[in-house]
């Protein structure tokens, strides 16, 4: 008998260091999952992106077990760290506060290829580099 899909649940957690307390126990606890097996198949899973934040969506069944997906990190986590920067412009249009290059651009794109809507890396490149100029960063040639 297949099993019955009861809930999808989508959170952002940093790679290797799940923990029960929020925002994983407050996402799964009203399903019923036990918690401290999605954050040892998590952390199990996500050794290698240690420090970094992933997306997760994970799909509840009715007998409460649960599958999940780790996306690629946010083009933004991405960015701030080709650009070795602690955040963001408050205001991205007077203030830049640091420089991407388009190869960096390209390379963020390759790891976000699979997750972004673009037919080729030129365009997911492009999708990137507006984001970093949302984020403040100049897109040096």
């Amino acid at each position: 008998m297949a099993k019955k899909f009861v809930a999808e649940v989508k959170v952002q957690i940093t790679g290797g260091q799940a923990t029960p307390a929020p925002p994983v126990g407050t996402a799964l606890g009203p399903h019923g999952v036990n918690i401290g097996q999605f954050v040892q198949q998590f952390n199990d899973k996500t050794k290698e992106l240690s420090g970094t934040t992933v997306p997760v969506v994970i799909t509840i069944y009715d007998d409460r077990t649960f599958d999940f997906i780790v996306k690629s990190p946010p083009a933004a986590v991405l960015l701030k760290q080709s650009a070795q920067i602690a955040k963001g412009s408050g205001s991205p249009k007077d203030t830049k506060v640091g420089t991407v290059t388009q190869a960096q651009l390209i390379e963020i794109a390759k790891i976000k290829f699979e997750d972004l809507n673009a037919p080729n890396l030129e365009q997911a490149a492009k999708i990137i580099g507006g984001t970093a100029r949302s984020m403040g960063l100049e897109v040096a040639d």
